[in-house]
């Protein structure tokens, strides 16, 4: 990204105007050029620091502070799409902060998912570090657009194993027509039959990630 990820993080207790003046311009650049994951990186990179200071402030706790820090990225990568940028980007992103440290305050247990195999891919390209909570949202929001790619019984098949955790005897169950008969023979047929669609919608999964550069082909092997 031309250098832009070994920028200092922005000193004291506000962010100094040269930096800010830089960093939103170049986001917004890469926001116009529809290059959101290298725009998500910037701001984290950016701002975070400051956004962790802030937070801090408020909460007076880490545990709570990276709670809220991983709720503020959540908000990033699905808000950044459609900031209008008639503020500063700074404003905006402080507002999403204070909002997040909130929530937090107000939720009894904030739970952060695992990224779930149907989503994610054990080793990303690159063996790249999941422990940022901005990178796993990434990580997480594309692979559920890869997900999309899928056809619809695939994508099926991927929510009833892989989200749902669910036996094959329930999975067999839901996808059953009603014209079909539901013998133990038949199940079993059937049964049979879905592991190996199961099976061609994850190397399916697979193949996409490894064209998206989520997954690395080694990993595939």
């Amino acid at each position: 990204m031309g250098g832009t990820g070994s920028r200092d993080a922005p000193g004291g207790s506000a962010v100094q105007a040269d930096n800010q003046t830089r960093w939103d311009d170049e986001i917004h650049d890469l926001c116009r050029r529809k290059q959101m994951n290298q725009a998500v990186e910037l701001a984290v990179r950016g701002y975070g620091p400051e956004v962790r200071r802030l937070m801090f402030a408020i909460l007076q706790d880490d545990a709570r502070v990276q709670d809220a820090f991983g709720l503020f990225c959540e908000g990033l990568v699905k808000g950044l799409p459609r900031f209008r940028w008639e503020s500063s980007l700074w404003t905006w992103i402080q507002r999403m902060a204070r909002n997040a440290c909130y929530k937090q305050v107000n939720a009894a247990a904030v739970r952060y998912p695992h990224l779930r195999l149907s989503e994610a891919p054990e080793q990303p390209a690159g063996r790249r570090s999941l422990t940022d909570p901005w990178q796993r949202t990434l990580v997480k929001e594309r692979f559920r657009a890869l997900r999309r790619k899928l056809e619809p019984q695939q994508q099926r098949l991927l929510e009833l194993r892989l989200d749902q955790r669910l036996p094959w005897t329930e999975v067999v169950r839901l996808m059953a027509t009603a014209e079909e008969p539901l013998t133990q023979e038949a199940q079993a047929r059937r049964a049979a039959a879905l592991r190996q669609q199961f099976q061609r919608a994850k190397s399916h999964l697979r193949s996409l990630a490894v064209q998206e550069g989520l997954l690395a082909y080694q990993d595939t092997m």
